[in-house]
């Protein structure tokens, strides 16, 4: 890392739609409410022929406390805006037909998620399948004769009937007692019940269901987050390439995600095609020509923040290589160009996720778009389709010449609600942390911003502890939440953070308390002397996660720093929260080992043991359905707050996992902590 001595401004400049000044009393100070009246672009899909994009649009809905999706279309111009699906229910998942000429889309408009088909020069939508259980993940092959998607069913089922039997059965049953032998018992925020994600193929026009992963003992996609981008057709749509972890029992504390291949008609056992990598291969694309399977893999086995390589491999049986060997950059995506001649890719980079281009002949980089936070690209003829958001505005769809020329926007669907509101303006900079090395952090000033005036700081602590506060519309740590409350927002990005280079991540393997805390109390002193009208006085704290663990961390070894603390979903004892979690690869790689065999590991950092020197006012708070970071490591916080004295308040939602997302539970979060903020710093 290169060493530096002073602070450093970086000059940013914020893609957005223009959006014409207003006066100031026909806006309002953005708040939680604005947050929720932004509507959310997601999945957008280029037609075959370049002209149109298909997207996932979702409104909230306050009176039914929860979010609405539907499929709308537009021009890769700009123009003919329209929505192409008005069913009360959740339409979402849209993939476009071969031809072009309609769109197979997944709804819950017959009661559970089936999938769906409607034409696009209009009328009304057909069901396609009407299985007994929940249908995910579609994707349609190449020559539009079949469909994929997924349903949870049991291994050793031979069909969807067994697997809908046997749960009859369960519910039936008299005696409630469920009886686990291996991990995992739950995960994420929902309890393992023994069945799988696996992988059906159907004819497009109606046929029976084939499953493809029928016996295998695995889920594709990956779960809690894998999506429909972890399985492909093989280019002449008779197979099947996905992404799953077959390992038995060490499901839990192992990261060997392998891809496999399975015959459509699910004639034997899949094949695995990456059994020499131990560590994690998805994501898997084949070229325009079908000659090249590319897909990305990390190296190291049992690290889930390790570099994510973009791999060629000549298809069917030919030569492995790795195409981003050096590239210090972990690829999102793999959108390859209509020649076949570059892939586009996006990755976090210097707070920001940046898009890419990569020859794929050399390996040579170039950076075609580099501020905003660039998200699911897809190719339109000679232009990229992606979607963007930066820091004072939501997603909206634009597209960019294949040489990085020519930005425009596609949509701007949220324009008149961004131009309603006051923002405070975000900057950049970048000081010397651990080891003099260069950290990146963000500073927004609050909205009607008077540098006369001096302003209470939300110093915001990021998750992860591989994340990143960038330059993104964040929809549960929003910094122009507290910027419309009157407040200065820094985020720092410490060492761990995404977007700085692999050993920027790996240098806090065994020391999340000290070079993390280090960069956050160098982070807030280069804000404090850079920005002298934030006051360095009236200081609160706030993170969730890994924040939350360092919101702990910090009450007992920066105890005099802050005026308030907000944790949410934080660890108190990390040697116990070993034993509580799902994921134990996680804890075994950041903490080198596990608790008996390396216990000083989980020790010498641990919040639990340094609880004496507590002082500081702190909000907890922590969702029931929580089983990443389980919610007796948020009642054992409050517990320590109340017995020792300390000012302190703990909020519990039985309904939210470790996000919070439901809308009124997220007004209630909001409204919560800024009277928490207000009540100690103003």
């Amino acid at each position: 890392m290169q060493k530096v001595s002073i602070v450093l401004l970086v000059v940013m400049v914020f893609p957005a739609i223009v959006i014409p000044p207003a006066d100031a009393q026909d806006t309002h100070p953005f708040s939680i409410h604005d947050m929720l009246a932004m509507d959310r672009i997601g999945d957008p899909q280029v037609s075959p022929d370049g002209e149109w994009v298909a997207f996932v649009r979702r409104s909230t809905d306050l009176e039914a406390d929860k979010g609405r999706t539907d499929i709308w279309l537009v021009d890769v111009k700009g123009s003919g805006l329209r929505r192409l699906t008005t069913n009360p229910a959740g339409d979402f998942n849209p993939r476009w037909s071969p031809d072009g000429t309609m769109i197979l889309f997944l709804s819950t408009r017959s009661g559970s998620p089936q999938v769906w088909r409607i034409r696009i020069a209009g009328g009304e939508a057909e069901q396609v399948t009407d299985q007994p259980i929940d249908v995910g993940n579609l994707i349609v092959s190449p020559d539009g004769k079949h469909i994929a998607f997924t349903m949870d069913v049991f291994a050793d089922c031979e069909d969807v009937d067994c697997t809908t039997q046997r749960l009859k059965e369960r519910e039936d049953a008299k005696s409630s007692g469920v009886l686990f032998d291996r991990l995992f018992i739950r995960h994420w925020d929902e309890w393992k019940d023994g069945r799988r994600s696996h992988i059906f193929v159907m004819p497009t026009h109606g046929g029976e269901v084939t499953d493809i992963m029928r016996g295998m003992d695995a889920d594709s996609p990956s779960k809690p987050f894998g999506g429909p981008e972890e399985i492909t057709f093989t280019p002449n749509g008779r197979a099947v390439v996905f992404s799953a972890r077959d390992v038995g029992r060490e499901e839990a504390w192992s990261t060997d995600f392998d891809l496999y291949m399975t015959p459509i008609d699910g004639s034997g056992r899949p094949v695995c095609l990456t059994e020499a990598n131990q560590a994690w291969d998805t994501n898997p694309v084949f070229s325009p020509d079908g000659n090249t399977l590319a897909y990305l893999a990390m190296e190291r086995p049992g690290y889930e923040s390790d570099r994510l390589r973009i791999v060629l491999r000549s298809w069917p049986n030919g030569k492995v290589r790795v195409l981003t060997p050096e590239w210090d950059h972990s690829a999102r995506y793999i959108v390859w160009s209509k020649n076949g001649k570059h892939i586009y890719t996006a990755a976090d980079n210097v707070g920001q996720v940046s898009l890419f281009r990569i020859d794929v002949k050399s390996g040579d980089v170039k950076t075609l778009l580099m501020d905003g936070t660039v998200r699911s690209p897809s190719v339109a003829g000679e232009r990229i389709v992606f979607g963007m958001d930066n820091l004072r505005s939501p997603v909206e769809l634009y597209s960019l010449q294949s040489n990085g020329k020519g930005l425009r926007a596609i949509t701007s669907i949220n324009a008149d609600k961004v131009a309603a509101v006051r923002m405070g303006e975000p900057e950049q900079f970048t000081f010397a942390g651990w080891n003099d090395e260069t950290v990146y952090a963000y500073a927004v000033k609050p909205v009607d911003f008077d540098p006369d005036k001096t302003y209470p700081v939300a110093f915001l602590v990021h998750g992860g502890p591989q994340g990143s506060f960038g330059n993104d519309f964040h929809y549960r740590w929003n910094p122009q939440a507290y910027a419309g409350a009157g407040y200065a927002a820094v985020m720092v990005d410490f060492h761990g953070s995404v977007g700085y280079g692999q050993q920027f991540i790996d240098a806090i393997r065994g020391d999340w308390g000290g070079k993390p805390l280090e960069d956050l109390q160098k982070g807030l002193a280069a804000a404090l002397d850079k920005y002298p009208w934030m006051d360095g006085d009236r200081v609160g704290a706030l993170g969730a996660s890994f924040g939350g663990y360092m919101v702990n961390w910090i009450a007992g070894n920066w105890p005099e720093r802050f005026k308030c603390l907000v944790n949410h979903d934080g660890n108190l004892d990390e040697r116990l929260a070993y034993y509580d979690t799902e994921e134990l690869w996680f804890p075994e790689w950041d903490h080198e080992g596990t608790p008996w065999d390396n216990p000083q590991g989980y020790e010498k950092q641990n919040p639990v043991n340094f609880v004496e020197h507590w002082k500081t006012p702190m909000l907890v708070i922590h969702g029931a359905q929580d089983f990443r970071v389980v919610d007796t490591q948020g009642m054992s916080t409050f517990t320590v707050l109340q017995r020792r004295g300390i000012p302190s308040k703990f909020l519990y939602f039985p309904d939210e996992n470790h996000w919070v997302l439901k809308p009124h539970n997220s007004i209630q979060w909001h409204e919560t902590v800024i009277g928490w903020l207000d009540e100690w710093l103003k």
